[in-house]
């Protein structure tokens, strides 16, 4: 299975909220008392605030015209220039930057591919472009798929986009999981002098040099073995191999170790995701284990990490409902803050006083939403 179709797979399923202990849920807002403070978005994904207040928001968009070739899961996918970053300013929702690559279901727009995610440093903003799969591919809709797998910085005043680093690119040449050349850049974050990107097709955490445009790799994401689904009818016993399909990366802030949470690959067994801390030498560890398709994580002013599972009971159920699951600093307690109202949630963004923003209807177009949930 191509791994860059992972979204794909989050049109068709998503999850009823995992086990949490008595109580889980009684310090939180419920769902009636949270506030939309953007609509109408097509496939939404990365979010961001601005020092200003002002919250930035990817928008994958809902392919286009074409071309359109038959997509890895049935149906049709069609390429567009529909992809978008968007800044809510005062309450006034605008996009800042249009006509990006993506590729969208035929018939609905929906489980897009392209632009996943944006931060905010500063006065800059920059933002992540996914997609692309591979050299030929994006050539094969050239000019209009260029900045397809590249990191691009955003200038907020004219919306002009500069290109900064070509992923797909260092995929081709390095190919650090030794697997198919694919690339979906899907999560990014800000450290020292550079950016860290989680390559979701590519099972890898890249880090990006700020001055001299450096890609390298820090990370690689090996396939395991799980267990076989009873619907392929293998013999009992049997197992296949999974992918790690990292999805988004947080830096902590009193240790500036980064940290990952991965999505998983086929069979998306539940509770198969983990969120991985890579060490300063360049060894990783498990930080917290359990999840479901994790899509986002982020830390809090609180010193706890929330994780977004986009599907926790996995992408293969026939429940839409997402999670977000709160993490003690330790690692060791898990809590679940919010399920019931988020359909496909896919990415979070925390301010300084704690309020917590999370995209809905992430795989979906023209119905996605950004949710002030409060502080939980």
């Amino acid at each position: 299975m191509r791994k860059r179709t992972l979204l794909v797979l989050a049109a068709i399923a998503a999850i009823a909220a995992i086990a949490a202990g008595p109580g889980a849920q009684a310090h939180s807002p419920k769902a009636s008392e949270w506030t939309t403070v953007a609509s109408g978005l097509d496939n939404p994904r990365g979010i961001a605030l601005g020092a200003d207040g002002d919250l930035w928001i990817t928008e994958a968009g809902r392919g286009g015209d074409g071309p359109c070739f038959a997509g890895p899961e049935g149906g049709d996918v069609c390429f567009g220039n529909s992809g978008a970053f968007t800044l809510v300013h005062d309450g006034v929702q605008e996009r800042v930057v249009t006509g990006l690559p993506n590729t969208a279901d035929k018939d609905t727009g929906n489980a897009a591919v392209g632009a996943s995610d944006i931060i905010v440093s500063g006065r800059h903003v920059f933002g992540l472009i996914g997609g692309g799969g591979n050299p030929t591919d994006r050539a094969s809709v050239a000019p209009a798929a260029d900045l397809a797998g590249w990191l691009v910085k955003i200038d907020p005043w004219n919306g002009e986009v500069r290109p900064i680093a070509d992923l797909i690119q260092y995929e081709a040449d390095n190919n650090p999981d030794q697997g198919e050349i694919d690339s979906d850049a899907f999560g990014l974050i800000k450290r020292h002098h550079g950016f860290v990107v989680a390559d979701a097709a590519g099972n890898d955490v890249l880090g990006v040099s700020f001055h001299h445009k450096r890609i390298s790799t820090l990370a690689v994401f090996p396939d395991v073995m799980v267990d076989a689904p009873p619907f392929l009818m293998m013999p009992p016993g049997s197992q296949i191999p999974m992918q790690a399909v990292p999805t988004s990366v947080a830096v902590r802030p009193h240790d500036k170790s980064i940290y990952v949470g991965q999505l998983t690959g086929f069979p998306f067994p539940p509770g198969a995701a983990s969120v991985w801390r890579i060490k300063r030498d360049g060894t990783k560890e498990v930080f917290a284990s359990g999840f479901t398709n994790i899509t986002d994580i982020a830390w809090g002013p609180n010193g706890s990490l929330y994780v977004v599972e986009i599907a926790a009971n996995g992408l293969l159920s026939d429940d839409q409902t997402g999670a977000i699951v709160r993490v003690s600093p330790d690692g060791s307690e898990q809590t679940v803050v919010a399920s019931e109202g988020l359909t496909n949630p896919t990415a979070i963004a925390i301010a300084e006083d704690g309020t917590v923003y999370v995209t809905n209807h992430g795989s979906s177009a023209g119905i996605g939403e950004v949710l002030n949930i409060g502080k939980v």
